[in-house]
């Protein structure tokens, strides 16, 4: 039987307050307590190495070890791919703001984990491991109440992505997921993958990609550009390179306005264009 931890989805804790409550280790993202016969699982979007995301009522989590490919067998990996036979209950916290710990729920493995790529600590590519969670209460919903949570994380995808050279940036374009995540905060939101947006402003280097002049203005010394999905999310579209430009904020306003097919057709053609040169310089 599971302990009373006496909290609810989306109290807020800190590192420390984790660790007393729970009686498990202090850090790391998978956190064994013998104590309470419990696996704390932490996904810290305030850091840029693993990539957990939302799909509905669906987590997928990253599995454990910052280098080279990760192992079922390893250590908490083993205990969360177990965690359905063993009897270790499983608690899942996000981090949106720096030493928050923010309360999502007990966690279900409702399928088995499966493979991904994604890049090590030392920006290598490595096999990894996910594992599909979902709220042990079958009637909850992993809402967040405060939409600025949602904003706060972005901002700081964001700004690491900002600091990753091109050559960074065009590494970390090859091992992202298709689907941006999406998750309910009082109302859907889709959560853009930073890497993609900021490797879209930077070939176009401060040129519209539809209109084909310079950005209106600069913003931090960097020119002032949108970054616009060709097929839109809301239609399906894909969070990739392939479906990603960048466009000065009247042509931006224009394509959403009157989703002309001659502007799909043109910035497709840009797009085309762009990887074809990319694949002749790799």
């Amino acid at each position: 039987m599971s302990f009373n931890h006496g909290l609810k989805p989306g109290d807020i804790l800190s590192n420390d307050q984790i660790y007393r409550l729970f009686k498990c280790a202090s850090q790391g993202g998978m956190r064994p307590s013998n104590e309470k016969n419990a696996l704390v699982l932490i996904s810290d979007h305030t850091k840029s190495l693993y990539e957990d995301w939302w799909e509905g009522d669906i987590f997928y989590y990253t599995g454990m070890g910052t280098l080279d490919d990760q192992s079922l067998d390893y250590k908490q990996n083993k205990k969360l791919a177990e965690s359905n036979i063993n009897g270790i209950d499983v608690y899942l916290f996000e981090v949106f703001i720096p030493k928050k710990y923010t309360f999502i729920g007990q966690m279900t493995l409702v399928d088995d984990p499966f493979p991904s790529k994604q890049l090590d600590k030392d920006n290598k590519p490595r096999r990894v491991w996910i594992f599909p969670l979902q709220l042990a209460d079958s009637e909850a919903q992993p809402y967040l109440e405060d939409i600025d949570i949602i904003k706060k994380k972005e901002e700081y995808r964001q700004k690491n992505a900002e600091k990753k050279t091109d050559d960074d940036l065009k590494l970390h374009t090859k091992y992202v997921k298709e689907k941006p995540s999406l998750r309910q905060v009082k109302a859907h939101v889709y959560l853009r993958d930073p890497y993609i947006a900021e490797y879209a402003k930077r070939w176009a280097h401060g040129i519209c990609q539809l209109c084909e002049q310079e950005a209106p203005f600069y913003q931090n010394d960097k020119p002032f550009l949108h970054t616009h999905h060709i097929v839109w999310l809301s239609k399906g579209g894909e969070d990739t390179i392939q479906n990603t430009i960048a466009l000065c904020p009247n042509c931006h306003a224009k394509v959403h306005a009157l989703d002309l097919k001659k502007d799909v057709n043109t910035l497709r053609r840009k797009v085309a264009e762009h990887l074809r040169t990319r694949a002749l310089s790799n």
